[in-house]
């Protein structure tokens, strides 16, 4: 086995020690980074930079952020979430924040997807030309 396997191996197993009840617990990490610091082992560091990667995707994949043109009230707050709740099957971070250069609509972005229903984002597709080979704007 490659080394390059092994630190994916190795990081991937610390990952799955790290999570208690399907998310992160802090008080695991903490434990065990301070046992990678302190490893004799010669590929530690590379362990422990696959290990904080996979952490930081992982809370990339839990958050959420919304901009609107406007400040949504708090039923639409929570329609978003637990739209959100439901299409990832877990409960989201989410971040609210107000862009007045959306002009009108709601910009999403939620564990690396996009979802752009915004009037500014509309304007800018139809500023693009369309791909007829491809059937979307290129």
């Amino acid at each position: 086995m490659t080394s390059a396997r092994e630190i994916h191996r190795d990081a991937a197993r610390l990952w799955r020690l790290s999570l208690a009840g399907g998310a992160p617990d802090a008080a695991r990490i903490r434990q065990i980074t301070d046992q990678l610091i302190g490893s004799p082992h010669y590929r530690r560091l590379a362990v422990l930079a696959e290990y904080v990667r996979r952490l930081r995707r992982d809370a990339a994949d839990r958050t959420a952020t919304v901009d609107s043109a406007t400040l949504l009230d708090a039923p639409a707050r929570a329609a978003v979430e637990a739209g959100l709740a439901r299409r990832y099957g877990r409960t989201m971070a989410t971040t609210f924040r107000i862009d007045p250069d959306l002009i009108g609509g709601v910009r999403l972005v939620a564990a690396s997807d996009l979802l752009d229903d915004s009037v500014a984002g509309r304007l800018t597709a139809l500023e693009r030309p369309f791909d007829w080979a491809q059937g979307r704007s290129a």
